[in-house]
């Protein structure tokens, strides 16, 4: 099946109309007409071949959402009309440790929705900024919401889980004092679901100009981490931070505002690393820094389920597929509230 996508043939070109084949639907898979796709940031550096490996041509796209246009004989999860979702993962081991788990993130074969080797043409996947994709049942996510919200649900399958699970594996709610840092694409999902799950919300933020729009977000209070005062009225009171941050930058300032046993993480990928923290800003309140990698399969969707309940959904700005270089430039300055996300309607070709 060849359906039209916009990608690139190498990573300094633009990207442009193409288009790609997508392979037949086997007995357990499910074949979505593709109604929107989230813009993320590592969408960017992938296909400008900012990290290394890029495979081409790249397609992007891992925060895709749309409708079952077809099931294989042996699907019983889901059927023509569902709508769903598709975050970062099509494919992982599915006997390991981690997959027997639920957390085929931290599978070592785990399949990226694009630029990951795979048996069908070009011979590595390829992503959501395209009309259509098959892909195995077991990676496939129910959408409650709406359709009138779909487009908004799109960045929920990698912005929303990528803040969700680090939150529920450091146990945040009600009793919780929570930084996030950062008010991007990530940061804002972090504030929305931290808020929703109980929490006492502190966003920081680099910019005063970002200060009535954090609690708009659902923050508690707002410090701009740049005033060394409202940093430092706040040491040693956090029980957890998540840093959204993707571009290198000093960490012991907010080390220094966890408790005792308290834990930052990362979920930013800067394209150079941090700067060491100093060892001292860890082993004297026993603090903890820590990753975390996109979520497994079910708490993606249990991530998904929560939204719907609550009523969250990502602040977006819809684009065509024509725009997307545009867009790249603007994510690139900030210039965006705070996630882009592609009507794939536009690539159509009657659009």
């Amino acid at each position: 099946m060849t359906v039209n996508a916009f990608g690139a043939y190498a990573g300094d070109q633009p990207l442009q109309a193409l288009t790609i084949s997508r392979r037949p639907v086997a007995a357990h898979d499910v074949q979505i007409d593709i109604a929107f796709c989230g813009v993320c940031h590592s969408d960017l550096h992938q296909v400008r071949a900012e990290w290394a490996g890029t495979l081409f041509p790249c397609v992007p796209g891992h925060e895709i959402v749309g409708r079952v246009s077809a099931i294989g004989s042996d699907v019983s999860a889901f059927k023509v009309g569902d709508l769903v979702g598709v975050g970062c993962i099509v494919d992982s081991c599915r006997t390991c440790e981690d997959c027997d788990e639920g957390l085929e993130n931290y599978c070592d074969t785990m399949i990226g929705t694009y630029n990951s080797p795979t048996p069908d043409a070009p011979g590595h996947t390829l992503g959501g900024y395209s009309e259509k994709i098959v892909v195995s049942e077991r990676y496939v996510l129910r959408v409650s919401h709406s359709e009138a919200q779909l487009a908004a649900v799109a960045p929920l399958l990698c912005a929303g889980i990528t803040t969700w699970s680090p939150l529920r594996h450091w146990n945040v709610g009600p009793g919780k004092k929570v930084g996030i840092v950062g008010i991007g694409g990530l940061g804002h999902m972090g504030v929305k679901l931290a808020h929703a799950l109980g929490a006492h919300v502190v966003a920081f933020t680099t910019s005063e100009s970002k200060r009535k729009d954090a609690l708009a977000l659902g923050a508690d209070e707002v410090v701009v981490s740049r005033n060394e005062d409202e940093m430092r009225a706040h040491r040693k009171s956090f029980d957890f931070i998540l840093n959204t941050v993707a571009a290198p930058h000093p960490l012991d300032a907010f080390l220094a505002l966890l408790k005792r046993d308290g834990a930052m993480t990362l979920v930013g990928a800067p394209s150079t690393p941090h700067p060491s923290p100093n060892v001292f800003s860890l082993i004297m309140k026993r603090r903890a820094l820590a990753g975390s990698l996109i979520g497994g399969i079910p708490e993606t969707q249990e991530m998904l389920d929560f939204c719907a309940k609550h009523n969250i959904v990502s602040d977006i700005e819809l684009i065509r597929a024509d725009e997307i270089n545009a867009a790249y430039e603007r994510m690139l300055k900030g210039d965006v509230k705070y996630r882009f996300v592609i009507d794939n309607a536009s690539l159509s070709a009657d659009a």
